[in-house]
């Protein structure tokens, strides 16, 4: 009977925890999707917060709770107090005015390119229930509320406004904005992919000026894309787009005195072909802080400017051998200084300097990287960060005194360690996975101290156990150059080391872009789970250029995209093929966008050791991407020709030997399709056989709807058939 007992217990077990997972759990049920924090606003009391609520009648509310004990403090607005003209709005999309009594609404969007879209905005008094349409003659885009909560600054069809609240009045700031020709406080296509801002305008601390930055884009060339929405002739958009070499936007940076109704031009230098990636008001409301970088991207200038008179001073200049990233890291100290990071010492650090631009302290120092500067407590003096102290492969989080004295670490183990601080600064966020465990999110004093769970994603957990998942395990690999690199891999489900059994390697490859790290790597995890389940282990290596490791490292690919990444990955193709439990007549490559660069140079420049790649949306050669980021890695075509020609694999298409499937978006305004012609041209052209996959209408992430299921259907039929 015992026996019995036992395995009539353990059977079950067992079949569940054999379970497969299938493309459509992957990328269309959505039976593996983790829960967030988001969709909750911190009140500035720091201890409560706001969240949506269903109400007894089925509208949403916008209830208040305790921010220690979850518990409901009172609703304040209710859904069907929100209407205009006799309409109830949708409040799902809320964001509150600095001083809480207002709330700004927004629906009806329509997303531009990456970060840019735009909406119908309503403004909404809380005490008097009144609401106000924020731009009546059309849809509006980053609105912005001043310090003071009494007015609103947005941009519509290329010109910025400001909305006085308390009379409703609309004022024009400017009136020359013109598609295609003029932009006022919208960054242009370049500046807002590249340096990962569309917005650019800036209120003054008293709210008094509002400053921005004007693009005449007259002079770049213009790039269309096709749609294809079935119609007799497609639909054409045509927009700036500026590749390697090519003209950029002439900028010029003004400042509106709300006041005087008068408008300031901000002195920049005579050099016209320039960047301003950053402009922000400095804690005195007369100084505007405006960065300006040069057009090789290795000097950086921090300007102080007056705002009445327009007249800067170069305070601080950052220069590099190479290049100068852009960052958010600026952060004004009272009336005392400024923090920025800097790799100046072969590592990216935090520094504080006093408003001359003397250096008054290097916060951080050590062979590791700060990543990310998470914020700083201005009471106390403390700065949070996250950085790979404990290698490229983790992130810690530590809090470290301004001076650098005292620095702490606030990580509980090793693996991907995040804050996030709240308002007030008492609390902050703290979340963590690792490369098997999903994320989880706590809430904890700003002294480190537990205080609950917020989510734990613990349904997630409990359905991985349904299955039979390969984790992933970290290695070590070390080049023929001396060169460590980090990587992980997934062995096939049921491994048996007495087999040889394929790879497909994964990469991405880019400058400062790491794949190999210690977190949870959703929806891909689980699609590398479906080629585990078929066989294949899975390998990820970050090669040279990648981040975390120190200037001289992220920087040594510079001048030659390409080069030394394609050498990485191949010594690492031809590592595992002397392994073992490897076929190494089965080794494969996958990549997206630079990934995608990267495979199509592997099924080129090495086609002894590749057998099939996927190339999706792949740049095929630098000169057709954008000025921006091409030129920070290869300076232009003219000054560095063989930085381009040597490795583009539309160079290289006569070395192809095994099976290559290329895929690209019709519609993708950042690695044009151009790209993808140009490679399958050549290959014809060299009477090369390959498989090409084009998805009509669709951007460089390609999805929407079943589009992902479909490509990876395609992607996992290719790879079974070749590999």
């Amino acid at each position: 009977m015992k026996k019995l007992l036992i395995a009539f217990v353990l059977l079950p077990a067992l079949l569940v925890s054999q379970k497969t997972i299938t493309l459509e759990d992957v990328w269309s049920k959505g039976t593996f999707a983790p829960k967030y924090t988001q969709g909750f606003y911190m009140l500035k009391n720091g201890t409560s917060y706001t969240e949506l609520k269903v109400m007894s009648d089925g509208s949403y509310g916008i209830a208040e709770f305790d921010l220690k004990t979850g518990k409901e403090i009172g609703v304040m607005v209710q859904g069907n107090d929100v209407k205009y003209n006799e309409h109830y709005l949708d409040i799902t999309n809320y964001a509150f005015s600095p001083n809480e009594d207002k709330l700004l609404f927004w629906n009806s969007m329509e997303h531009i390119y990456r970060h840019s879209f735009k909406a119908t905005y309503h403004v909404y008094d809380i005490a008097s229930k009144k609401t106000l349409e924020l731009s009546p003659a059309g849809k509006a885009m980053f609105p912005t509320f001043s310090p003071d909560g009494k007015k609103i600054a947005y941009v519509m069809e290329n010109n910025l406004y400001i909305l006085d609240l308390s009379t409703g009045r609309e004022i024009t700031v400017t009136g020359d904005g013109e598609f295609n020709k003029i932009k006022n406080g919208w960054g242009d296509w370049v500046y807002e992919e590249e340096f990962s801002k569309a917005e650019y305008f800036s209120w003054s601390a008293d709210s008094r000026y509002l400053a921005y930055v004007k693009f005449d884009e007259r002079k770049v060339k213009e790039f269309t894309l096709d749609y294809y929405k079935g119609d007799l002739y497609p639909v054409k958009y045509t927009f700036k787009y500026p590749k390697a070499g090519e003209d950029n936007s002439i900028v010029s940076v003004h400042v509106y005195n709300i006041e005087k109704n008068a408008t300031t031009t901000v002195e920049i230098g005579t050099e016209t072909d320039i960047y301003i990636p950053r402009i922000e008001f400095t804690n005195s409301a007369n100084t505007l802080c405006v960065q300006r970088l040069n057009r090789l991207q290795n000097k950086l200038d921090y300007l102080f400017c007056n705002s009445d008179n327009g007249q800067s001073k170069v305070v601080l200049t950052e220069e590099s051998k190479t290049y100068v990233d852009i960052t958010d890291d600026l952060v004004f100290v009272a009336n005392t200084g400024f923090i920025i990071s800097s790799e100046k010492d072969g590592y990216n650090h935090l520094y504080y300097y006093d408003l001359t631009g003397k250096l008054i302290q290097q916060i951080t120092k050590g062979a590791w990287d700060v990543m990310e500067f998470k914020g700083f407590d201005a009471a106390k003096n403390l700065l949070y960060f996250t950085s790979t102290e404990s290698g490229a492969i983790h992130r810690d989080v530590c809090s470290v005194q301004l001076d650098g004295k005292n620095k702490k670490s606030l990580s509980d183990k090793k693996g991907f360690n995040d804050i996030t601080l709240v308002s007030g600064n008492k609390f902050y966020i703290y979340s963590y996975s690792d490369a098997n465990t999903p994320k989880f999110y706590e809430l904890k004093s700003t002294d480190g101290k537990f205080v609950k769970i917020l989510e734990d994603n613990s349904a997630l957990k409990e359905k991985i156990k349904e299955y039979n998942l390969s984790k992933r395990s970290f290695f070590k690999f070390k080049t023929s150059e001396g060169v460590e690199l980090n990587g992980w891999m997934m062995k096939p489900v049921n491994f048996d080391s007495t087999k040889k059994h394929p790879v497909y390697m994964y990469a991405y490859g880019g400058p400062g872009s790491n794949l190999c790290n210690n977190s949870w790597g959703g929806s891909d995890y689980f699609w590398h789970n479906v080629l585990t389940q078929k066989g294949y282990m899975v390998v990820c290596v970050d090669g040279r250029g990648t981040m975390g490791r120190g200037r001289e490292f992220k920087h040594s690919t510079y001048l030659q995209l390409g080069k030394l990444e394609t050498m990485d990955q191949i010594e690492v193709a031809k590592y595992l093929g002397t392994l073992p439990y490897v076929d190494k007549s089965r080794i494969g490559f996958q990549g997206w966008s630079y990934g995608g660069y990267m495979a199509s140079l592997m099924i080129s420049k090495g086609a002894d050791v590749i057998k099939a790649a996927i190339a999706v949306a792949p740049v095929t050669n630098w000169k057709y991407y954008d000025n921006i980021y091409t030129e920070r890695f290869l300076r232009t075509p003219k000054e560095n020709k063989s930085g381009y020609e040597d490795n583009s694999p539309t160079n290289f298409v006569k070395n192809i030997k095994g099976k290559f499937l290329l895929i690209h978006g019709s519609a993708d305004d950042n690695v044009h399709m151009q790209n993808s012609m140009e490679l399958a041209d050549a290959m014809v052209k060299n009477n090369i056989p390959f498989d090409f996959m084009i998805y009509p209408n669709k951007n460089h992430g390609i999805g929407g709807g079943l589009t992902r299921l479909h490509i990876y259907s395609k992607i996992l039929k290719f790879v079974t058939e070749n590999l």
